[in-house]
């Protein structure tokens, strides 16, 4: 089979395409034909060694959906053939999705609905477990309440905006003004460019005086505005940043309104299988769509690598094998 593999940490360049044997799974695995395989900024750091470094030669990939070939002799609940997605792989303990075949343990993978489309789900993994997980287990987001989720356009925030208005929520998200109308079809009630001066009073204004639940994926740029633009018992998750040093500059804007904030990694998920769960009933209900911005095939994922990083797109880069 053929799969992108790198035999060194670096660059994208690093990644090539080799013909390799197909891998048998484990007694606890299946072994999936890959549809789809969603490319993730994560992808990029297991690759460069920004994360701790992957023995190599290494598949990169950690969302997956397919249709599986082969079950592990100790597997239960699947049968060759059936359509499945998951993500949680390609991490350097197992090899990715950037290849023809993959092994998958069950614990990271669910079935999919049968109309539901295997591009669109091998694209769904991290970003919509990443919203899940935050805005569901860790914000406890309820009806009516104001959810300001950040960077509505990209891969978790278009599917943020869209969980939390399932649950309805009431949704405020950034995003640059061409995404605008996009992300008031996926849901949003009110969206603001992120770039205006005045965006913590539109803010404000937006959620009556002050937000419930935050979405932040750059904790060092939005720390102290989410404190400032929330609620009293606002829930900030922070999910990531550019800079490890995120600070205050006034920390008494989220004590006076007992801000609670909790940063997260999906990795640390205790069951992929509750969240994929809940994603795969969501799409089959249709209140859950991934945005497909570009595809790409095996030989293109240096430029998937660079696009990801570079990129500013409405929604999620897939790879097909």
């Amino acid at each position: 089979m053929r799969a992108v593999r790198l035999h060194e940490h670096g660059d994208a360049d690093v990644l090539q395409v080799d013909d390799v044997d197909r891998p048998e799974p484990d007694a606890d695995e299946l072994l999936v034909e890959v549809a789809a395989a969603g490319v993730n900024p994560v992808d990029t750091y297991f690759r460069d060694g920004s994360y701790e470094p992957v023995d190599v030669p290494f598949t990169p990939g950690v969302d997956l959906a397919g249709i599986v070939t082969e079950t592990g002799d100790d597997v239960e609940g699947f049968d060759e053939g059936d359509r499945v997605f998951g993500t949680g792989i390609g991490n350097g303990s197992f090899q990715g999705a950037y290849a023809e075949y993959a092994t998958v343990p069950t614990d990271r993978v669910v079935s999919l609905p049968d109309d539901a489309d295997l591009t669109e789900a091998g694209a769904a993994g991290v970003v919509a477990v990443t919203a899940w997980r935050a805005l569901v287990a860790h914000a406890d987001l309820e009806p009516a309440e104001y959810c300001l989720v950040h960077g509505g356009s990209g891969g978790v925030g278009h599917a943020a905006v869209q969980i939390a208005d399932a649950v309805s929520a009431r949704v405020i998200t950034t995003a640059a003004e061409e995404y605008h109308d996009d992300l008031e079809a996926l849901g949003a009630g009110t969206v603001l460019d992120y770039a205006r001066d005045d965006l913590a009073d539109a803010v404000l204004e937006a959620a009556d005086g002050g937000v419930d639940a935050i979405l932040d994926h750059r904790l060092d740029d939005y720390l102290q505005f989410d404190a400032d633009v929330a609620a009293t018992g606002c829930r900030v998750v922070g999910i990531g940043e550019n800079s490890p040093d995120p600070g205050f500059t006034n920390d008494g804007a989220a004590r006076s309104k007992d801000v609670n904030y909790q940063f997260m990694s999906m990795f640390n998920t205790p069951d992929l299988r509750v969240p994929l769960r809940g994603v795969a009933y969501l799409m089959e209900s249709d209140e859950l769509s991934i945005e497909l911005a570009r595809t790409y095939d095996l030989e293109e994922a240096p430029q998937a690598h660079r696009d990801v990083m570079n990129e500013s797109v409405l929604g999620k880069l897939v790879i097909e094998p």
